[in-house]
C-alpha cells in the first residue's frame, strides 16, 4: 500500500464518530423532537407521535451500534419498558388526557407533556444505549432487568428536558 493510500485510510478511520458520541447526538435530537410532539394539542395523538419519535430514535441508535432492527419487535419492547414503569408511563397518559379539558387542561397539558415526553424519551434512549454498548441486541433485551435504571434515567431526563427547554427559550 502506498503512503498516500495509507494516509487516506487513517483519515477515514479517524473521521468515524464513536458510537457513544453519535448516540448522544441522536438522543439529544430525539428528546427535542419528543418535547415538540408533547405540544400537540390533541389528546392521545401526541402519544402516538411520541412512540414514532422513540421508534425512530431506536432505529437510528441500532444502526450506530450495528444492531439489527425489527420495528414490530422494538414496538413490543418499547411498550414493555415504558408500560412496565407504570407510574412513570401514566404521567404521559394523564398529561395527554388533561388536554381534553378546554382552556385549563390544554394549558396544563401543554406545560406538562413536553417535559414528560422528553424525559421518557431520554430514559428509553439511555437504557438502549447502555444495552447496545454492552453487546446487547433487541433479541436479548429484558425490560424487567432495566426497570431501576430506566427510573433513574427518567429522573435525570426530567432535569435534562428542563435544561433543554430553558436553552431553547
Amino acid at each position: 500500500m502506498s503512503e498516500k493510500e495509507e494516509e487516506t485510510k487513517v483519515v477515514k478511520i479517524e473521521d468515524k464518530i464513536p458510537p457513544r458520541e453519535e448516540g448522544d447526538r441522536i438522543l439529544r435530537n430525539h428528546v427535542y423532537g419528543a418535547m415538540g410532539v408533547g405540544l400537540i394539542p390533541v389528546p392521545l395523538v401526541d402519544l402516538v407521535a411520541l412512540t414514532g419519535v422513540q421508534l425512530n430514535m431506536l432505529r437510528r441508535l441500532a444502526k450506530v451500534y450495528e444492531v439489527p432492527f425489527s420495528q414490530d419487535k422494538v414496538k413490543n419492547l418499547l411498550s414493555a419498558l415504558v408500560g412496565g414503569a407504570l407510574p412513570i408511563a401514566m404521567s404521559d397518559v394523564v398529561a395527554s388526557l388533561i388536554k381534553a379539558i378546554p382552556v385549563i387542561g390544554q394549558t396544563a397539558g401543554a406545560l406538562a407533556m413536553p417535559a414528560s415526553a422528553g424525559a421518557v424519551t431520554y430514559a428509553v434512549g439511555k437504557v438502549f444505549m447502555q444495552h447496545f454498548a454492552s453487546g446487547g441486541t433487541f433479541l436479548n433485551f429484558d425490560p424487567d432487568e432495566v426497570k431501576e435504571y430506566y427510573s433513574q434515567m427518567f429522573q435525570e431526563g426530567k432535569q435534562v428536558a428542563a435544561e433543554m427547554k430553558q436553552g431553547a427559550e
